[in-house]
């Protein structure tokens, strides 16, 4: 765990967070990977750069949101906290709600055509996790329940876990560290990064625009619900899961529904009907 990476004595001391870095560098290694992607199946990498820039910003107001609302009165108790994202505080999921937003948000000011570009934005997408998971580490939240195995980690004083067991009474508040958890967050993170290997070896298998985005949306809920077992920053929700392994049911479902809506479209491919001329590059809105 390492909160703040280093400071800049030029600027003040002004502190660089660990969390905010990997932050960053998910945005920067997911648009880079779209674009790179676009680039080669001859869509538009340009428009790729302009999505990724509203589907962070709205990401990122939809995951703090979805934490604030979850956690008011409790780790948020002032307008002031709503906005110490650089401390962390965000939710995934909440992050997936409002870049969906923002990227039909964009999609309905400059049309291009739909599946295709879900299919180029999907492994991104599992970068993002993976990275964004390691800020995760690097901050200390999302952490897990009490291990004893030889891959456990321990937290040291103040941090979210240390807190979470000194308010429980598992451990004396003149602690040093807290007691030996399982490291969630890299859980996630080698998930995300396996996700991203899936995704990009089925993207030129795949028979049908749309079919990478919908392999995302069934693999990803059934591995985040199995974390969430191992987590201990959440409580039950509703039938006796966290909130998120709720929303992971509903991706899941989403993501059967999407796969046979995508059954019944023809078997073929916008990049084929580039590569053989018979679509001018980012004509038409399908």
């Amino acid at each position: 765990m390492q909160q703040v990476l280093f400071t800049i004595p030029i600027l003040g001391g002004i502190k660089i967070f660990g969390y905010g870095m990997m932050l960053f560098f998910a945005f920067l290694g997911s648009t880079y990977l779209a674009s790179w992607r676009a680039a080669k199946e001859k869509l538009d990498p340009e428009l790729l750069k302009d999505l990724a820039l509203w589907v962070f910003v709205g990401g990122l107001v939809g995951a703090r949101l979805f934490y604030v609302i979850q956690y008011w009165g409790d780790r948020v108790r002032s307008i002031g906290d709503i906005f110490r994202i650089w401390e962390g505080g965000i939710v995934l999921y909440g992050s997936i709600m409002g870049g969906t937003a923002a990227f039909f948000a964009y999609r309905f000011v400059r049309p291009f055509p739909l599946r295709p570009y879900l299919d180029v934005v999907a492994p991104s997408l599992a970068l993002g996790i993976a990275l964004g998971r390691i800020g995760c580490f690097l901050n200390g939240c999302c952490y897990g329940d009490q291990c004893d195995l030889p891959i456990a980690v321990s937290f040291p004083r103040e941090s979210p876990p240390w807190r979470s067991q000194e308010i429980l009474g598992m451990i004396p508040s003149t602690a040093a560290r807290s007691l030996p958890v399982h490291p969630t967050q890299l859980y996630s993170a080698i998930d995300g990064f396996l996700l991203v290997a899936l995704l990009s070896a089925y993207f030129p298998l795949r028979k049908r625009d749309g079919e990478v985005m919908a392999m995302l949306m069934v693999t990803y809920p059934i591995t985040r619900f199995l974390i969430e077992y191992l987590r201990n920053d959440e409580g039950a929700y509703f039938a006796g899961l966290t909130i998120s392994q709720n929303i992971s049911v509903a991706l899941f479902v989403w993501g059967i529904w999407f796969w046979r809506y995508l059954s019944r479209q023809p078997l073929e491919r916008y990049a084929d009907h580039l590569k053989s001329g018979t679509l001018e590059p980012i004509a038409g809105v399908s």
